[in-house]
């Protein structure tokens, strides 16, 4: 049985990580949220009803979990309390189980409005943001001013602080950018009452963590975005700020290496992205108004459409060895129910040279043209199947694939967005 899990995405965000987390933690001690902001949104079916997180750990849906914020995260307090109110009205109590690391540092509304007035002026080169501030403030953390969560607990030296760091901004925000100035009374008035609720929950959380540990506690530390979002293993400039590979769990939480059992990369049976950048497997036909159609892809922070595309194998053997993988989940299967055809992009060429790539050589991406292997689709559906055995032959005979491809097993199958559309190849990850 693996005591400790990572849940990471392997392409480029929205593989559906969040049904995986909330699904493995049922029988789990603690869940993690280590990198990223609320521009990350993991959409959970519960019996037919759809909850969506951006900043709470997926598996705190579980009442028997303890969820953490790690120091890797930026957590915007405001955003914080929405999701912790829309939990309440769902009847889902997280009190006494939910703890926000100190370290975290604060998404505020000066990052917001730099976030939108940097893509503004890039114009058609933007790098397609969420426009949620994230950028801005792991700046802020590298730059060594930013304000953390622990900060919240001293309202005098905040106040100095925060207009001291507003100062900074407004004169970006109005003489380069021409923006209007954000008033440091307004962001201080809508941040102290986030203070009272959140009070508590910070703490030391890699203490935590390492107490969990030691009482031989089961572990599942839940990614944002994906693989290919990471600001240095991604497709660099149109990545996130923060590590979405599996480094970002160590320097996100302060667990070492050792202390972690089992990697588990989560995969589309197809590609998607949203915003700009490489994408060489991306359709623009019948078969991308399948996928977003059928897939229902639309981003569950933005709502903007994502753009589709046949599963890259190149990029996926990348994450693979970037992530160093344990197995393989595959989902959204059933989106690929009744295609004639299904095919799989083994390589890149070069479109003037005929030359073949890697996936490190994709820089100049509009030149890259996918090489593929075509596959027999299925009639049949897969739909909420749970047992390998009853999958169409041509379902299993395309999974066979991609492990031969990226020389790991596939360990789970994801057959549906409820929580029970899973089937469990592998029954190691329960006690």
């Amino acid at each position: 049985m693996n005591k400790n899990i990572v849940i990471l995405g392997t392409q480029w965000g929205d593989e559906g990580k969040g049904k995986i987390v909330d699904y493995l933690t049922s029988d789990s001690s603690y869940v993690v949220r280590y990198q990223g902001g609320h521009n990350a949104g993991h959409t959970l079916v519960v019996n037919g009803k759809k909850t969506i997180l951006h900043l709470i750990p997926s598996g705190l849906l579980h009442n028997n979990v303890i969820g953490v914020i790690s120091n890797g995260v930026v957590v915007s307090p405001l955003e914080l309390i929405k999701e912790i109110n829309m939990l309440k009205k769902n009847h889902i109590c997280i009190n006494k189980r939910l703890f926000i690391s100190r370290s975290s540092p604060l998404v505020l509304q000066y990052h917001i409005e730099m976030d939108i007035a940097r893509e503004k002026k890039l114009g058609i080169s933007a790098l397609g943001t969420t426009g949620r501030g994230i950028g801005p403030a792991y700046e802020d953390k590298v730059a060594r001013r930013a304000l953390r969560i622990g900060d919240l607990k001293n309202e005098k030296n905040l106040s100095m602080r925060l207009e001291k760091i507003v100062s900074y901004y407004n004169h970006q925000l109005v003489s380069f950018y021409k923006q209007k100035p954000v008033d440091y009374k307004i962001v201080l008035r809508d941040l102290l009452p986030t203070i009272d609720v959140i009070y508590d929950m910070i703490k030391d959380t890699t203490n935590i963590l390492h107490r969990a540990i030691k009482d031989k506690k089961k572990i599942v530390f839940e990614g944002a975005q994906g693989s290919f979002l990471d600001i240095d293993h991604g497709t660099y400039p149109y990545v996130t700020s923060s590590n979405s590979t599996i480094g970002g769990v160590l320097t996100g939480t302060g667990v070492g290496p050792k202390h972690l059992d089992y990697i588990l990369g989560v995969t589309k049976a197809y590609s998607t992205r949203v915003g700009y950048g490489p994408f060489p497997t991306e359709l623009f036909d019948n078969t991308d108004k399948h996928f977003s159609n059928k897939g229902h892809e639309f981003g569950s922070t933005t709502g903007r459409k994502r753009r589709t595309g046949w599963l890259d194998a190149v990029s996926l053997c990348q994450s693979v060895h970037i992530n160093s993988l344990s197995g393989l989940c595959i989902t959204k299967l059933d989106v690929l129910d009744g295609l004639n055809e299904i095919k799989i992009c083994v390589a890149y060429r070069n479109v003037h040279t005929s030359e073949v790539i890697s996936f490190s050589d994709i820089d100049d991406w509009e030149n890259v043209t996918p090489i593929y292997e075509t596959y027999p689709g299925w009639n049949r559906k897969t739909l909420g199947i749970k047992k390998l055995e009853d999958l169409p032959y041509e379902a299993r005979n395309y999974l066979d694939r991609i492990e031969e491809i990226t020389q790991i097993p596939i360990d789970i199958i994801s057959t549906g967005p409820d929580r029970s559309d899973i089937i469990l190849v592998k029954d190691n990850f329960f006690i």
